[in-house]
């Protein structure tokens, strides 16, 4: 039993939500594929193996490509290899990628099925809550270089996401928490309803085996899916998914990575709500909150203070930035973001001054 999130557009695709969904991603495989690539983390081995056999059963020829654990995976050097693995196996444009694992693998995956013969068949098995809500959705491919995260990439829809809640169960709870970096995103910018369950019941709403749990991923998809599908490329409204993600990314690269991306992105919301709070936008009872919420989770609200100008420095690489300035999404209240272009030097110190340890 499953529900089902749509997303439109051209090319359109589901979202299933639910548990025991191992079916599901059989019967999802497009009638003409004969051989998968199944892109997964080593971590996932023996999850790994089990699919690519229930799939060999089901007469397709299948080869994994078991990639390194979290952001080591999006490097060219390891889309090169699957690249490699592709070529060697003869793949055609009638074949099929899976992606298997959390959202660096999603994100891996969907670059190499965006780019193999410019364009294969693409699923997406999210296995983390940061892919499930956030990664695996909305057709956002890409690689990390030395110069910043996700600078190279493609914008290519998937045919189908499988959002199995089960493969959440062994999931460490550090983890599982740093995913709520984006499930509280997705409350300030678009539904209180889901900073509701959190401050109403944190426990019930970070048990995997939970009815609150499962209403507040599903809450997160349809927000995701209502947002791509009306901005694919990223044109406009798509922008406030970038929610604390500017400074969140330039952290994640300051830190060689060894940050988790909803620990950074958690840090990178207090600094644009503090940023619209100094702008005059935002009132302190809500800067207050979302503080609130974060560290009721045990994600971090602070950071260190003498990196501000290599922080900078990134933030004005940022794919966001147009024309050489700078542009944040910031608040005018909870659900109702905005953006604010080229704010002043001081203003934006000012903003990072109280984030500081």
């Amino acid at each position: 039993m499953h529900d089902t999130v749509r997303v439109s557009g051209d090319p359109g695709y589901d979202v299933l939500v639910g548990r025991a969904m191992l079916d599901d991603v059989i019967s999802g495989v497009p009638s003409q594929v004969a051989k998968i690539l199944l892109v997964h983390q080593t971590a996932l081995q023996v999850a790994a193996d089990a699919l690519a056999e229930a799939l060999r059963a089901k007469g397709y020829e299948v080869f994994q490509a078991a990639v390194p654990d979290g952001e080591d995976a999006k490097r060219i050097e390891v889309a090169s290899w699957c690249w490699g693995l592709l070529g060697q196996s003869d793949f055609t444009r009638s074949d099929l990628v899976i992606g298997f694992g959390g959202g660096a693998v999603t994100d891996l995956a969907g670059f190499v099925a965006a780019t193999w013969l410019r364009g294969v068949a693409l699923i997406q098995v999210p296995t983390t809550l940061l892919g499930m809500v956030d990664a695996a959705i909305g057709g956002k491919t890409g690689i990390n270089t030395t110069e910043g995260k996700n600078l190279v990439g493609s914008f290519y829809a998937p045919a189908l996401v499988i959002c199995d809640l089960d493969t959440l169960a062994t999931l460490p709870r550090n983890e599982l928490l740093a995913g709520f970096g984006e499930v509280v995103k997705y409350g300030f910018i678009a539904d209180e309803r889901i900073l509701e369950l959190l401050e109403a019941d944190l426990e019930a709403a970070t048990d995997v085996n939970s009815g609150t749990f499962a209403e507040i991923v599903r809450r997160c998809i349809a927000i995701k899916a209502r947002v791509v599908g009306e901005d694919f490329k990223e044109a406009g409204l798509r922008e406030i998914l970038n929610y604390g993600h500017t400074l969140g990314h330039a952290i994640e690269l300051a830190e060689r990575y060894q940050w988790r991306h909803g620990a950074a992105i958690s840090v990178g919301m207090m600094f644009v709500a503090e940023l619209s709070r100094l702008a005059g936008r935002l009132s302190d009872d809500v800067v207050e909150r979302q503080r609130s919420i974060l560290q009721s989770l045990g994600l971090p609200t602070t950071y260190e203070a003498p990196k501000w100008n290599a922080l900078l420095a990134t933030m004005q690489r940022d794919k966001k930035s147009r024309a050489g300035n700078l542009r944040f999404v910031v608040l005018d209240g909870v659900a109702k973001p905005t953006i604010m272009t080229a704010p002043a030097p001081e203003l934006l110190f000012a903003a990072y001054q109280e984030i500081c340890n």
